[in-house]
């Protein structure tokens, strides 16, 4: 079964839109109450909300990070600004798996170590990037779990597109890095090469982490009935992903 392509980005936004407006593309499946009957889908959300749990809290992290090479007091205070935004997310993943009977430290157990490696990996050289580092990282994600959504059941669904809704940064970036290049046109090489070094340290991660989670990766090839990794249709989403990121390096003003 081919997973259905998710809806076109129109902008510089990393954001899904509205829970309510991306539930109306979606068909229902039903309520977490009846899908998590099906012990293959239960273990695929609790993959899910740990990977996104820990994703948030490794971007509060990242954006209070950031926030020390931050050029003035006013971009700091913005960036502080985000990632309290982004640690309120954690906080709605962390409470969700403990309501549904799951711890959340194990729940993001196995998701560390391939973000931290992304990480460390990519490690900004200076204030422009880790503006694209972020603006690449958080659209990719949102990318991955809007993939994602067309399959989840509407609690769920809700939860996610609300957690991933955006911050503010991305328009944020794309206007700091417009004003980089801008001042300094020399630059704009080095951070397209950048950008492209990040998307594939990106994708590397994520299809790691897809290959060796078997109740994701049924959930992002067709649903739940479909058992077993089908490389195909997972690298058809990976394929949809990088064109998005390619319209996004475009808005940056970058070659990809």
């Amino acid at each position: 079964m081919e997973t259905p392509e998710a809806p076109k980005d129109q902008s510089t936004d990393t954001s899904t839109g509205s829970a309510d407006a991306q539930a109306e593309t979606y068909p229902s499946i039903g309520d977490w109450a009846s899908c998590s009957a099906d012990p293959e889908y239960r273990a695929a959300v609790v993959d899910l909300l740990g990977a996104l749990a820990y994703g948030e809290l490794s971007a509060f992290e990242r954006l209070a990070e950031d926030a020390k090479l931050a050029p003035g007091l006013e971009d700091k205070a913005a960036l502080a600004g985000m990632a309290a935004a982004e640690f309120g997310h954690y906080r709605r993943l962390r409470d969700r798996l403990a309501e549904i009977g799951e711890d959340p430290t194990a729940a993001m157990t196995p998701f560390a170590e391939p973000l931290d490696s992304f990480h460390r990996m990519t490690a900004p050289a200076d204030w422009a990037e880790g503006l694209v580092k972020a603006y690449v990282g958080d659209s990719i994600a949102a990318d991955f779990y809007r993939e994602v959504a067309v399959r989840l059941d509407d609690d769920t669904r809700e939860l996610v597109l609300g957690v991933m809704a955006d911050t503010g940064h991305a328009e944020f970036a794309v206007e700091k890095v417009r004003e980089a290049i801008a001042a300094e046109p020399r630059i704009g090489g080095r951070l397209a090469l950048w950008g492209r070094r990040l998307m594939g340290e990106a994708l590397s991660q994520a299809q790691r982490v897809v290959a060796e989670r078997d109740a994701l990766s049924n959930l992002l090839i067709g649903g739940v009935e479909v058992r077993g990794f089908d490389l195909v249709e997972v690298g058809k989403m990976f394929n949809r992903i990088t064109e998005a990121h390619t319209r996004r390096m475009a808005a940056l003003g970058l070659a990809s």
